[in-house]
């Protein structure tokens, strides 16, 4: 059984809120006008949909028996692709992203673009055919508004305790999130802090929200583990990259420093490669801990596609005594 309550978030983007506080009054007056009052339920579905997050939905305790042992930890990360307002099969893909968590033994996994709609919510779909303990925040939409909402999630099959939800700004568009979710997941090693992040497409603006995520992780985790894994919507070339490439572990290039960690790729409308990049990571920051990167692999469902974007999986041994 899952529960919905606000939480407090980190707000990196007070312009943002101070955005969506003025649109309301404006909106109020200008639909006092007896010629306008017909809009008001134009006007209430949009004021839902530029209300920031804050809300979250949270079951802390699977269903399905947790670990045991202090031993090898399988993560994994996946973009769903909403692909609204098409959702072109969005069922089938969310079945296939099931069958991937099951095939793989994944204990947490990380995912991005995480849909609602009043015949289909993915979040508490995915968790009770896993059987997983879960959080979710919605970044856009609104779904009793407009019918359709997608935003991050984190699933477990240990306990989940301390949610907490970060903005990282996205400009001064207040229809528009890019947040982070953390949480913390009570593995038999210890606890290790996870976070699942979808950026933006700006170079400038998701420059800046890598900046802040890489801040505020380091902020809340400390010297304790902490994995962060997501769309990061920027090819590895790029200096946001580099830069926290040198803060963090690259868990693939760990293992695969030259093999091909293309994730995504776009084509033309008469199917032509139009470009293809990595846009997809785990991250780990070890603390001060040991750590052991076992596997990393970039990996598609086999029951058929799960996304556009291929999922990211890495196998850890963490090791919870200071080195």
């Amino acid at each position: 059984m899952s529960i919905s309550h606000e939480i407090h978030v980190d707000a990196q983007a007070p312009r943002r809120a101070s955005l969506f506080s003025r649109l309301r009054p404006i909106a109020r007056s200008l639909f006092r006008f007896p010629g306008l009052r017909a809009l008001h339920p134009l006007a209430r579905r949009v004021l839902a949909v530029a209300e920031p997050a804050g809300r979250l939905s949270w079951r802390a305790t699977p269903s399905q028996p947790v670990l045991k042992e202090c031993g090898m930890l399988t993560v994994l990360s996946a973009n769903l692709w909403h692909d609204w307002p098409r959702r072109r099969g969005w069922p089938q893909r969310l079945e296939a992203l099931a069958q991937l968590v099951e095939a793989e033994g994944a204990d947490i996994v990380l995912l991005q673009e995480v849909a609602r709609t009043p015949a289909l919510r993915a979040d508490e779909w995915l968790a009770r055919r896993l059987g997983m303990a879960y959080a979710y925040a919605r970044a856009n939409g609104h779904e009793a508004a407009i019918g359709f909402e997608e935003g991050l999630a984190v699933f477990s099959r240990c306990p989940l305790t301390t949610p907490r939800l970060r903005h990282l700004g996205s400009g001064d568009n207040p229809f528009v999130r890019r947040l982070a979710l953390g949480a913390v997941v009570e593995t038999p090693c210890g606890g290790v802090s996870v976070f699942t992040v979808h950026l933006g497409l700006s170079r400038r603006q998701n420059a800046l929200q890598l900046s802040h995520l890489r801040a505020w992780v380091a902020e809340v985790a400390g010297h304790h583990p902490a994995l962060i894994g997501g769309d990061f919507n920027a090819p590895e070339h790029t200096p946001q990259i580099t830069h926290t490439r040198r803060a963090w572990l690259d868990t693939f290039r760990c293992l695969h420093p030259q093999a091909d960690g293309a994730t995504h790729e776009l084509k033309w409308p008469w199917g032509g490669r139009l470009r293809r990049h990595r846009l997809d990571y785990l991250f780990l920051s070890p603390g001060s801990h040991r750590w052991h990167v076992l596997e990393a692999r970039h990996i598609d469902a086999p029951g058929g596609p799960h996304s556009d974007h291929r999922a990211v999986l890495v196998r850890l041994a963490l090791e919870l005594e200071p080195s």
